[in-house]
């Protein structure tokens, strides 16, 4: 069942965007390190743009590590107007357009995963339907504060969670045009999207996921509860064994071909003021070896600047290899479950990720909302709940006291950090238990 007036909801939030965009947009907001790192900034992307039409490599000096793309795209929306002033609100209305095609994706692959769930319903001989949970997370994701934040702050994040949104939506409907297109762009904006390989094969390979039988028969009784999870399992295993390779092989395909378009293109944009070597080397090379250690909402930059140099290449190796560890075992035990296999690598990503934002979280809480229905029961909503809200406030206070004010420490701000990344292993936590994935 739909929720009632969604739609007026959507419109609300958009509008909401739009009033803060047109008359209450703060400029210093975009600075903000919970906002902006130094990947998504639009003022470093700015710059690069500036450099690049003075005939320049965008990647001069140590300013912008982004795509040559968003330069191409937002670059011109950066120039100054007659007013002497940035023209950042154009920036803005396009994050706005795009954070409205983000939600309405996210709704799409919920029915999708709603049929495909009420489908499995039936071959149980069970009546009871599942809710639509697209609506949930779609209003989850246009609602939620930090999404809100990081599209009046005009950061490149919106772009990057659509690229994964749409490579979700793809693989969730078994388009693989458009999951390959979605994951090219989303690897090549970010590099982190790339474990996200498994989820999008698994969905190519085996369809929407489908719950484990006993997740919708707690209610039943016993004897029926043995019955038609005996019957769950062999109509789970008749469906799930059936692993087509060839939507695979296409999706690979047309990943090879977006490839080849994408570094084409950058080849073209970066012809004479740089080239593809140096994009790699300040893009995934700035990403993996965290050479800037501006203070952001993660924890590698506070241990990055405490560690001797001697340890350095060492430690850089285990957090980067830390991500990759747990891809396979993940897999492996969430195979009949790709939705929430994403789910939980975009939720690693945000935590363990070199420059993390609030863009990332805002991701990956949109996307926990498609799994409404069976975190009904969740406990400790409100630990969670409060827990956000208070890291969101006590953050820019404790930056305030370390960087301006003088009166507190490097540790005030990165206590914050700390505590965000322990809330969201508990989050991590607590679906996983409440899912009680077999």
């Amino acid at each position: 069942m739909a929720i009632r007036h969604y739609w007026s909801m959507a419109a609300a939030a958009v509008g909401f965007r739009l009033v803060l965009v047109l008359f209450g947009g703060d400029p210093h907001l975009a600075s903000r390190p919970e906002v902006s790192t130094p990947l998504t900034s639009l003022r470093r992307l700015a710059e690069g743009y500036w450099l690049k039409q003075a005939s320049m490599s965008p990647y001069s000096g140590s300013i912008y590590h982004g795509s040559p793309l968003l330069l191409s795209i937002l670059g011109p929306l950066t120039s100054k107007r007659s007013g002497g002033r940035h023209s950042h609100i154009y920036c803005s209305l396009v994050f706005v357009a795009v954070d409205f095609i983000a939600p309405m994706l996210i709704r799409s692959t919920g029915c999708t995963l709603q049929m495909a769930r009420n489908r499995s319903l039936k071959s149980l001989a069970l009546t009871k339907s599942v809710n639509n949970s697209g609506d949930t997370a779609s209003l989850i994701y246009l609602w939620n504060p930090w999404t809100i934040i990081t599209c009046v702050a005009s950061c490149t994040s919106p772009i990057e969670n659509l690229m994964v949104v749409i490579m979700l939506h793809g693989a969730c409907s078994r388009l693989a045009p458009l999951a390959a297109f979605g994951y090219v762009m989303a690897t090549h904006l970010s590099l982190y999207p790339a474990i996200l390989l498994l989820p999008v094969a698994l969905f190519l390979g085996y369809g929407p996921d489908t719950p484990p039988a006993k997740v919708f028969l707690q209610k039943g009784s016993s004897a029926n509860k043995i019955d038609m999870s005996d019957n769950g399992k062999g109509t789970s295993q008749k469906g799930f064994g059936q692993f087509s390779w060839k939507p695979i092989l296409h999706f690979l395909l047309w990943v090879f071909i977006w490839s080849c378009y994408v570094l084409l293109l950058n080849s073209i944009i970066l012809n004479k003021v740089g080239g593809l070597q140096e994009m790699f080397e300040k893009t995934y090379g700035f990403i993996l070896t965290v050479k800037d250690l501006s203070p952001n909402i993660g924890v590698l930059w506070y241990f990055f600047a405490e560690v001797f140099d001697f340890f350095r290449s060492f430690f850089l190796i285990v957090f980067n290899m830390n991500v990759i560890f747990m891809v396979l075992p993940l897999a492996i035990r969430l195979k009949h479950r790709p939705c929430f296999l994403a789910f939980l690598y975009t939720a690693i990503v945000a935590m363990l990720k070199s420059y993390p934002s609030t863009g990332d979280s805002a991701l990956y809480l949109g996307l926990l909302g498609l799994f409404a229905n069976e975190l009904a029961e969740m406990q400790f909503t409100f630990f969670l709940f409060f827990g956000y809200i208070g890291v969101s406030l006590l953050s820019p206070v404790m930056h305030n006291l370390w960087i301006w004010r003088g009166t507190g420490n490097a540790n005030f701000y990165f206590a914050t950090g700390l505590a965000y990344t322990c809330l969201q292993v508990n989050i991590h936590l607590f679906v996983s238990t409440i899912l009680n994935v077999p």
